[in-house]
């Protein structure tokens, strides 16, 4: 399988494409997201150009894994999103890959990733954040195999406040 990183937002479609990823995010790891399917449903489609808009900001990417169908098409199997909230900080969010397209053979989460400390470092960011659900082993791994470490942070999830998002950073220098 051949894949590519691509940013989102590129043609006029990509709102549509990106509620489609969205919504498979929420019915595959509803934990990993901040909202839930029946609210993402819910949204106008004002709102998903609201969120191509936010992601093409200044300080802000936002990447899509596009499985490459040959053709110079493709379905996006992936996303990551980065934001600059503060001088010398990047955050992680909108991590996921379609389930068919996981492994570290396939390399897609890390291709995107690695395009996505780039990003950071391009910004000035010395350290890359990102929160991961305390039951998400899964991410967890992976996070720690790239080199974030737990930072000892912690905060309530919104959708499960008995719950808790624990903070991971990469040092970006």
């Amino acid at each position: 399988m051949t894949y590519r990183i691509e940013r989102i937002g590129r043609t006029d479609t990509d709102w549509e494409r990106l509620r489609e990823v969205r919504l498979a995010q929420l019915l595959d790891t509803p934990m990993a997201f901040l909202e839930t399917y029946e609210t993402a449903l819910a949204h106008g489609d004002e709102e998903w150009h609201s969120r191509i808009r936010r992601v093409n900001e200044p300080g802000s990417v936002g990447l899509a894994a596009v499985h490459d169908d040959g053709a110079g098409a493709g379905e996006w199997v992936g996303t990551m999103i980065g934001f600059t909230p503060e001088p010398g900080t990047a955050l992680l969010v909108g991590v996921w890959v379609h389930p068919e397209h996981r492994g570290r053979q396939r390399g897609v989460t890390d291709t995107m990733l690695d395009a996505v400390v780039a990003w950071a470092r391009e910004t000035g960011a010395r350290r890359l954040l990102l929160t991961v659900h305390e039951d998400n082993a899964r991410a967890a791994a992976f996070y720690r195999r790239r080199g974030f470490e737990l930072t000892g942070g912690t905060k309530p999830y919104p959708l499960d406040p008995a719950a808790r998002e624990l903070e991971m950073a990469l040092p970006l220098v």
